[in-house]
Protein backbone atom coordinates (compact mmCIF):
# COMPACT_ATOMS: atom_id res chain seq x y z
CA UNK A 1 0.00 0.00 0.00
CA UNK A 2 1.25 3.57 -0.37
CA UNK A 3 -0.08 7.25 -0.06
CA UNK A 4 0.07 10.30 -1.22
CA UNK A 5 -1.14 12.66 0.74
CA UNK A 6 -0.05 16.60 1.33
CA UNK A 7 -1.51 19.04 3.87
CA UNK A 8 -0.34 22.18 3.79
CA UNK A 9 -1.10 25.88 5.79
CA UNK A 10 0.15 28.96 4.75
CA UNK A 11 -0.11 32.19 2.95
CA UNK A 12 -0.43 32.79 -0.75
CA UNK A 13 2.29 34.14 -2.58
CA UNK A 14 0.26 35.40 -5.67
CA UNK A 15 -2.70 35.66 -6.84
CA UNK A 16 -3.76 32.60 -8.92
CA UNK A 17 -2.84 32.43 -12.55
CA UNK A 18 -6.16 31.00 -14.38
CA UNK A 19 -6.27 28.83 -17.38
CA UNK A 20 -9.30 27.61 -19.30
CA UNK A 21 -9.16 24.77 -21.86
CA UNK A 22 -11.98 23.20 -23.79
CA UNK A 23 -15.43 22.12 -22.22
CA UNK A 24 -14.96 25.20 -19.56
CA UNK A 25 -12.45 23.07 -17.39
CA UNK A 26 -10.47 25.55 -15.58
CA UNK A 27 -7.06 25.54 -13.83
CA UNK A 28 -5.67 27.07 -11.51
CA UNK A 29 -2.02 27.66 -10.10
CA UNK A 30 -0.79 29.59 -7.35
CA UNK A 31 2.20 29.79 -4.66
CA UNK A 32 2.14 28.64 -0.42
CA UNK A 33 4.85 29.87 1.79
CA UNK A 34 4.92 27.68 4.73
CA UNK A 35 7.40 28.63 7.83
CA UNK A 36 8.49 27.01 10.49
CA UNK A 37 10.15 29.09 13.49
CA UNK A 38 13.66 29.41 14.10
CA UNK A 39 14.68 28.45 17.57
CA UNK A 40 18.04 28.31 19.87
CA UNK A 41 19.20 24.93 20.61
CA UNK A 42 20.04 24.27 24.19
CA UNK A 43 23.94 24.94 23.15
CA UNK A 44 23.30 28.15 21.96
CA UNK A 45 22.98 28.03 18.37
CA UNK A 46 20.52 29.84 15.99
CA UNK A 47 18.34 28.27 13.42
CA UNK A 48 17.09 30.73 11.43
CA UNK A 49 13.79 30.42 10.15
CA UNK A 50 12.64 28.80 7.61
CA UNK A 51 10.21 29.38 4.51
CA UNK A 52 9.58 26.47 2.05
CA UNK A 53 7.21 27.17 -1.27
CA UNK A 54 4.91 25.45 -2.39
CA UNK A 55 3.38 25.31 -6.45
CA UNK A 56 -0.67 24.46 -6.06
CA UNK A 57 -2.83 23.90 -9.14
CA UNK A 58 -6.55 23.39 -8.28
CA UNK A 59 -8.72 22.41 -11.20
CA UNK A 60 -12.33 22.48 -11.98
CA UNK A 61 -14.68 24.25 -9.90
CA UNK A 62 -11.97 24.18 -6.84
CA UNK A 63 -9.49 26.77 -9.29
CA UNK A 64 -12.89 28.82 -9.82
CA UNK A 65 -13.17 29.27 -6.30
CA UNK A 66 -9.32 29.82 -5.85
CA UNK A 67 -10.08 32.29 -8.88
CA UNK A 68 -12.86 34.33 -6.70
CA UNK A 69 -11.13 34.14 -3.18
CA UNK A 70 -8.07 33.41 -3.21
CA UNK A 71 -5.49 36.67 -3.35
CA UNK A 72 -1.91 37.14 -2.62
CA UNK A 73 -1.58 36.87 1.23
CA UNK A 74 -4.95 34.73 2.14
CA UNK A 75 -4.13 32.01 4.79
CA UNK A 76 -5.18 29.28 3.61
CA UNK A 77 -5.43 25.04 4.25
CA UNK A 78 -4.80 22.87 1.43
CA UNK A 79 -5.20 19.11 0.91
CA UNK A 80 -3.70 17.22 -1.94
CA UNK A 81 -1.11 14.90 -3.90
CA UNK A 82 2.60 15.81 -5.20
CA UNK A 83 3.17 15.29 -8.32
CA UNK A 84 6.23 15.58 -10.30
CA UNK A 85 6.87 16.52 -14.27
CA UNK A 86 9.48 17.80 -16.36
CA UNK A 87 8.92 20.08 -19.24
CA UNK A 88 11.45 21.24 -21.98
CA UNK A 89 11.73 25.56 -21.66
CA UNK A 90 12.38 28.21 -24.77
CA UNK A 91 15.97 26.86 -24.92
CA UNK A 92 15.73 23.08 -25.02
CA UNK A 93 16.62 22.34 -21.54
CA UNK A 94 14.80 19.76 -19.26
CA UNK A 95 13.09 21.29 -16.42
CA UNK A 96 11.74 19.51 -13.13
CA UNK A 97 8.61 20.67 -11.64
CA UNK A 98 6.76 19.45 -8.27
CA UNK A 99 3.59 20.82 -7.27
CA UNK A 100 0.66 19.82 -4.98
CA UNK A 101 -2.49 19.17 -6.53
CA UNK A 102 -4.57 19.98 -4.38
CA UNK A 103 -8.31 18.19 -3.57
CA UNK A 104 -9.57 20.33 -1.01
CA UNK A 105 -9.21 23.82 0.09
CA UNK A 106 -9.79 25.69 2.74
CA UNK A 107 -10.12 30.14 3.28
CA UNK A 108 -8.72 30.32 6.77
CA UNK A 109 -8.53 34.51 6.29
CA UNK A 110 -6.56 36.98 5.07
CA UNK A 111 -2.93 38.17 6.69
CA UNK A 112 -3.88 41.69 8.29
CA UNK A 113 -7.69 41.30 7.58
CA UNK A 114 -9.60 40.68 4.80
CA UNK A 115 -13.53 39.56 4.08
CA UNK A 116 -12.84 35.74 3.96
CA UNK A 117 -13.88 34.51 6.80
CA UNK A 118 -13.10 31.06 8.59
CA UNK A 119 -15.09 28.26 8.34
CA UNK A 120 -15.02 28.23 4.29
CA UNK A 121 -14.34 25.19 3.00
CA UNK A 122 -14.50 23.70 -0.88
CA UNK A 123 -13.86 20.32 -2.08
CA UNK A 124 -12.52 19.42 -6.01
CA UNK A 125 -16.22 19.59 -7.32
CA UNK A 126 -16.15 23.77 -5.82
CA UNK A 127 -19.03 22.23 -3.14
CA UNK A 128 -19.47 24.28 -0.15
CA UNK A 129 -19.90 22.29 3.39
CA UNK A 130 -19.09 23.95 6.95
CA UNK A 131 -15.30 23.38 8.21
CA UNK A 132 -14.95 20.75 11.04
CA UNK A 133 -12.93 24.05 12.86
CA UNK A 134 -16.20 25.88 13.79
CA UNK A 135 -18.02 25.49 16.94
CA UNK A 136 -21.01 23.56 16.71
CA UNK A 137 -24.70 25.70 18.04
CA UNK A 138 -24.95 26.62 21.53
CA UNK A 139 -27.32 23.23 22.56
CA UNK A 140 -24.98 20.63 20.51
CA UNK A 141 -21.82 22.17 22.94
CA UNK A 142 -24.20 21.67 26.00
CA UNK A 143 -25.45 17.78 24.87
CA UNK A 144 -21.89 17.31 24.09
CA UNK A 145 -20.10 18.39 27.37
CA UNK A 146 -22.96 16.02 28.78
CA UNK A 147 -21.75 13.42 27.25
CA UNK A 148 -18.09 13.28 27.35
CA UNK A 149 -17.10 12.70 31.52
CA UNK A 150 -14.29 10.91 30.66
CA UNK A 151 -11.64 11.07 33.82
CA UNK A 152 -8.61 12.09 31.31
Amino acid sequence: MSVNKVILVGNVGRDPEMKYFDNDVAKANFSLATSERGYTTSGGTQVPERTEWHNIVCWRGLAQIAEKFVKKGTLVYVEGKIRSRTYDDQNGVKRYITEVVADNLELLGRRGGGDEGPGSRENENGHHYPSSSGTAPRDEQDEISDVDDLPF
